[in-house]
């Protein structure tokens, strides 16, 4: 049997959602799952793969413009496919505690695209960050790396899962 293709395509702006995305995909690959981790922005066609993950970055409540061009763009072929989208956002230890549910344009994203599931991880903003609101935050101690490889990972696990649980019905 042919090894079940995952794309996880991802919207980051400082590099913290990427770190989520590959951790997605080695957890897949471990699993047994050829996992390809792309940039958003670079998913011209999603034809190829069995599932998609699509995540980003929140910024003020709002997804990254490249996973939601991603999104649209590939709207028909997406809708053919099981779909899992995961948001990186809470610059505190809230997403490990409880679920958070997805902001609205994500909750719209949802529907229209009739997804499998969502999740929300920690994000992170570090002396490392870039900006003017990133360096406030840190200065004024609301910073840190709130990413759960542990999370991510059993989340991970879980799609498998549901994808293995599809291949064998």
């Amino acid at each position: 049997m042919k090894k079940q293709k995952i794309l996880v395509a991802y919207g980051s702006k400082h590099g913290a959602t990427a770190g989520i995305a590959d951790e997605i995909g080695r957890t897949l690959d471990q699993d047994g799952f050829e996992a390809a981790v792309v940039p958003a922005a670079d998913v011209r066609d999603v034809s190829g793969y069995d599932a998609v993950i699509l995540g980003s970055s929140l910024y003020a409540g709002h997804w990254h413009r490249d996973a939601l061009r991603c999104a649209h763009r590939n709207a028909e072929a997406l809708a053919e496919r099981p779909v899992w989208l995961f948001s990186s956002g809470p610059v505190d230890s809230s997403a490990e505690q409880h679920d958070i549910p997805p902001v609205r344009g994500v909750a719209k994203e949802m529907e229209r695209l009739h997804v499998q599931g969502h999740v929300t991880f920690g994000g992170s903003i570090t002396a490392g960050t870039p900006g003017r609101i990133a360096r406030s935050l840190v200065r004024h101690g609301k910073g840190g790396d709130f990413r759960s490889p542990e999370q991510i990972q059993s989340w991970a696990h879980q799609v498998a899962s549901e994808m293995r649980s599809r291949a064998e019905a």
